[in-house]
């Protein structure tokens, strides 16, 4: 569980590198399997206590796990409706880097972004039950120039070129040009081609360890329209090589890592309390939000999703 802060003052977050080990299950072994969590929507601006971000914190708890000499396989366990482009993007850079088999977990749900970091794993479990799949790309934006008629308020703009207010809020749906349209969409369309990559390389089962995984069905494509897929669904077309669960996860890291038996850690971070000082000695009342639980993150106008359709509003 991570915590949230607000208002956190600034530090070396690359040299921030402490962190202890907590076995989740002990299996009286001299090797571990590591686990690693991904929760919640996938958002560069989502913060923990010490101050990484989620990619920071991933990058790390990854970067322990292949520097640990007793860690023989990673498991990478995925709750998530997806999210930013580029946080999704350099999440799935890093698993595809690991110097250790990554074999990772689907929980309730693991769709669009979710997926997309799952993709480049050696092995993917997901539930019968797993809502997945969602495999597309979403930009959104708002006009609220009718409201601003009603309130006799006129927008003024000057600009350097002529799509520089594209995606304007100022902007009525029928003043978007045919050009503005053709740019948005073939920048949706180079992203969503990416996203395709992503999962056909993911998918190819030479770059997966030897392992006698599942393939993706020949017009696999067709289910790549934005649909969200079940588990089984998923199993079918070739997206996912098991279903299961967690335990089901840990058996075929030890038989990816082609091991016996394995303890299963975790990796915890301390909490910098000295992030903390910045707010020491001020006379004005200060706010710190300490979150236990999920919170999905506003979606900015704007910005390329990786994202569900069920959470976008």
């Amino acid at each position: 569980m991570l915590l949230g802060m607000v208002g956190i003052g600034s530090m070396d977050l690359e040299n921030s590198a402490s962190h202890t080990r907590q076995t989740v299950r002990d299996h009286d072994s001299n090797q571990n399997i590591a686990l690693i969590d991904l929760n919640g929507m996938i958002a560069s601006f989502a913060v923990d206590a010490n101050g990484h971000n989620q990619v920071q914190s991933l990058k790390r708890q990854f970067r322990w796990a292949n520097e640990d000499d007793d860690v023989k396989a990673i498991l990478f366990r995925i709750n998530s409706p997806g999210g930013e482009v580029l946080a999704s993007d350099e999440i799935a850079d890093i698993v595809r880097e690991s110097k250790k088999p990554v074999v990772s977990v689907m929980g309730a749900v693991a769709a669009s972004g979710g997926y997309y970091v799952a993709a480049p794993s050696d092995w993917i479990i997901a539930h019968e039950l797993t809502i997945t799949g969602s495999i597309g790309v979403i930009m959104s934006g708002y006009s609220v120039r009718n409201l601003m008629d009603k309130a006799g308020v006129q927008p003024i703009v000057f600009k350097s070129g002529k799509n520089k207010d594209m995606l304007s809020m100022n902007k009525r749906e029928e003043d978007i040009t045919a050009e503005e349209r053709k740019i948005v969409q073939d920048m949706i369309g180079e992203t969503f081609g990416r996203f395709k990559k992503v999962v056909r390389e993911g998918r190819n089962l030479d770059n997966r360890d030897g392992e006698d995984g599942g393939t993706l069905v020949e017009d696999w494509e067709s289910f790549a329209d934005g649909r969200i897929l079940s588990g089984n669904t998923a199993f079918e077309q070739g997206f996912v090589d098991e279903l299961g669960d967690l335990d089901d996860g840990i058996a075929r890291a030890l038989k990816v890592a082609g091991i016996g038996s394995a303890n299963v850690i975790r990796y915890r971070q301390p909490m910098n309390f000295s992030m903390m000082f910045p707010f020491l000695g001020k006379s004005e009342p200060q706010q710190i939000k300490i979150d236990w639980g999920v919170e999905l993150p506003k979606l900015k106008a704007g910005r390329l999703y990786f994202l569900s359709p069920t959470l976008l509003y």
